[in-house]
């Protein structure tokens, strides 16, 4: 129970069905957050008011507090709107007298009762929580409750309840006098009570005719399953009228909201907060943070291991493959709308051009680029094709020979490709109707229905499409040359620190297999060891901006490790010396070698002599060969997205997702691509590795936890060389 200070007020409805008060301000838009991570003080159950909407798809509200002071906004924040569930203000004045974020939660988890109890007025029976157990009562006014100081403040709204002694049938013996309940407070609602003074009351745990209540079922009952069927009006009024969300449609990932269900049928409900493969295991496994304590679970421990803290009894692990979306939060309504229902972007013209586009340039691209339907539009699980085309065409240089070429008449993919190229640099946007149309004549049915690997299409795509020759060109320790598009990391787990560095990776990858680049490679695309989905090695990895690969070249001079003259000389085993920088490439000049292994350590090494390109001057200046990131696929919960740098400034980053919102159900409506800024890439990826391996990327922007998390492959460039087409056979 609750109190402050409180006024009578009139109850009348306006057409909207909330108060007159609310009417006057119909414009104003509340909000309640039902999931994801807290984030600048909006947590889960947190009320707030919208003062605007970015171009990223994020609130800008006023937060409101919890308590007696509850209906003064304490501050501003911002809030993924898709993690929102839009109030009227009607609903937030009820769930602000609700001090406990969960019970809102929980109360807004059954719509039909909640919808009810918004519409209750004087003479209505409700069966309350009480200490004496479950008691019926009348409300017999409905309660503003604070103070309004500020144009900003809302009053809360409590319901006045004269209780009823369910043992004799009159309301002459009281159990208390006048009490102001919460709408948590109720759990079943019996409409126009005042006319039947004389209705038994029915404890809501017996049998019997429910036909005319609406009431909580046991613990929290999933959205949709209710105890009577709710009249068109009613469900109008429902908190999630305008909301839903399809467990089919929702991806699993930290922060979202789950169901896990044991084999005695019991339901548990909480929010994941880890995700990955424990010790021991080959599965993934969701960490969950239970609504409630349960016993037997952990503070966030599994098998000795710590992966996230909270309360004792409240850490619960499981296979990913036990979680369900929170069903609470589920609606069977067909329809998948955004915050702002009315202003879901249309699919825009599709403008077919033969005239070549350039690159889209970094003062103009996120002009063109950035906002809702924009970018490249997925359907059929396109995404894997969708992340990879963006990643390669919207603004680097790389692949660009295939748009400053007239197109082969006789290879209609390739005028089909260039079409989509000129469209997304164009318009800033692709239909998923083109982007079909490539994919059926990529040479297997398989393309255009099924989820792919990007590293298949990629192969493709240069192969097949742009006819051009492996990028890489792999020298093995037995001396032969192999041609691939793409560089898959090898190694064990062990060679490697807790949190790896792209460049760690490389090099250890290619010393552990005795790899070397035979040339300096244009374009350079490395796969992470983990496979899609199912298997990831590393829980992050941290980006490297500059790729530095002259010590991965064949016949290429290099630098002593120690002394920085000409190298002649390579060690495998010192390669994870924790003496001697674990994780670089170790090459020494003759003098650095023998004093190298001279110590008892390193006295069973093997070093080997490097092959030298005849007609270089020992003390001449060596000169490095780098190459920049450009671009980076993510892929979570079979779901692949994409990050772009669009420019030399360190903050030019783009973050796309063919896939970010959908209009309408399967069968009628359509996927929104989006494109985002992100430029706070920018500043985390500008710091020096040592701060960057110690960050924890759960308390990382969203989109940077996202990048470190979910990344799958690494796009990197020589910018000063193109990727050249052959002399016959390209576009």
């Amino acid at each position: 129970m609750q109190s402050g200070n409180s006024t009578f007020f009139n109850t009348e409805r306006g057409p909207d069905g909330n108060s007159m008060e609310s009417k006057a301000v119909s414009k104003d838009r509340f909000f309640i957050v039902i999931r994801g991570k807290s984030r600048k003080g909006f947590g889960r159950g947190c009320i707030g008011r919208v003062e605007a909407e970015t171009a990223g798809g994020e609130l800008m509200g006023l937060l409101y507090g919890c308590g007696s002071n509850a209906g003064s906004p304490k501050s501003g924040g911002l809030v993924k709107a898709v993690d929102t569930y839009a109030l009227t203000r009607h609903q937030a004045q009820l769930l602000l007298y609700v001090s406990s974020t969960s019970k809102r939660l929980e109360v807004l988890s059954n719509p039909q009762l909640f919808s009810t109890i918004c519409e209750l007025s004087a003479g209505d029976l409700v069966v309350t929580k009480h200490k004496k157990g479950q008691v019926p009562g009348v409300v017999k006014n409905l309660m503003q409750i604070g103070k309004k100081e500020n144009k900003g403040d809302l009053k809360m709204i409590g319901f006045q309840v004269e209780f009823m002694d369910n043992e004799n049938d009159s309301l002459a013996n009281k159990l208390a006098p006048l009490t102001i309940l919460n709408a948590a407070d109720i759990i079943q609602v019996v409409k126009s009570y005042a006319a039947h003074l004389g209705l038994q009351y029915r404890d809501v745990k017996s049998g019997g005719s429910r036909s005319n209540v609406v009431m909580c079922g046991s613990s929290m009952p999933s959205i949709g399953t209710s105890t009577r069927q709710v009249t068109k009006n009613e469900s109008e009024q429902s908190v999630i009228h305008n909301q839903t969300l399809s467990t089919s449609s929702v991806p699993l990932e930290e922060g979202s909201l789950v169901e896990v269900v044991n084999n005695a049928g019991i339901t548990v409900y909480g929010v994941i907060q880890w995700l990955g493969i424990p010790q021991g295991k080959t599965d993934i496994f969701a960490g969950i943070e239970l609504d409630y304590e349960v016993k037997g679970c952990s503070d966030g421990v599994y098998k000795d291991q710590r992966y996230f803290t909270c309360k004792s009894n409240s850490a619960l692990f499981v296979p990913i493959t036990k979680c369900c979306p929170d069903s609470r939060f589920v609606c069977s309504s067909p329809v998948t709308k955004t915050f702002k229902t009315t202003n879901v972007p249309p699919v825009p013209p599709y403008e077919d051009s033969e005239e070549d586009a350039p690159p889209v340039p970094e003062s103009e691209a996120v002009s063109l680029f950035v906002g809702k339907m924009k970018g490249i539009q997925g359907h059929k699980n396109s995404c894997y094709l969708d992340a990879t085309l963006f990643s390669l065409f919207s603004s680097s240089v790389t692949v660009d020979a295939i748009c400053n070429k007239p197109a082969d008449k006789e290879q209609p993919i390739t005028c089909i490709l260039k079409s989509i190229v000129n469209s997304l640099r164009r318009q800033g946007f692709v239909p998923a109707t083109s982007v079909m149309n490539f994919r059926k004549k990529l040479g297997c049915e398989t393309f255009s229905k099924n989820e792919k690997d990007p590293e298949e299409f990629i192969s493709v795509l240069f192969q097949k499409v742009l006819c051009i020759e492996p990028l890489l060109k792999l020298r093995s320790e037995e001396g032969t040359s192999q041609g691939a598009y793409t560089l898959q990391i090898f190694l064990e787990k062990e060679q490697m620190g807790q949190i790896p560095t792209v460049q760690k990776l490389l090099d250890t990858s290619c010393m552990s297999g005795n790899i070397k680049f035979e040339t300096m490679p244009p374009c350079l695309i490395v796969q992470m060891p983990r496979c899609g989905n199912n298997y990831k090695m590393f829980s992050h990895i941290i980006p490297s901006i500059e790729l530095d690969i002259t010590d991965l070249l064949y016949n290429s001079p290099r630098e002593c490790f120690i002394c920085g003259r000409m190298a002649t000389f390579e060690c495998l085993q010192c390669l994870p010396d924790c003496k001697l920088q674990p994780g670089r490439i170790k090459q020494y000049c003759s003098t650095c070698n023998t004093q190298v292994h001279t110590h008892q350590s390193r006295s069973s090494h093997s070093p080997k002599a490097l092959a030298l390109p005849a007609g270089v001057a020992t003390d001449a200046p060596l000169p490095r060969h780098t190459m920049q990131l450009f671009g980076v696929l993510c892929i979570q919960t079979s779901h692949y997205v994409s990050f772009v740098k669009y420019g030399l400034d360190s903050h030019s980053w783009l973050f796309f997702d063919s896939m970010a919102d959908r209009y309408g159900d399967d069968q009628n409506g359509y996927n929104i691509p989006e494109v985002r800024a992100c430029p706070e890439l920018g500043d985390f990826l500008g710091q020096p590795d040592e701060e960057s391996t110690r960050a924890n990327p759960a308390l990382a922007p969203e989109l940077v936890r996202r990048l470190l998390c979910d990344s799958y492959m690494f796009l990197y460039h020589s910018p000063e060389m193109l990727v050249s087409e052959p002399n016959s056979g390209g576009p």
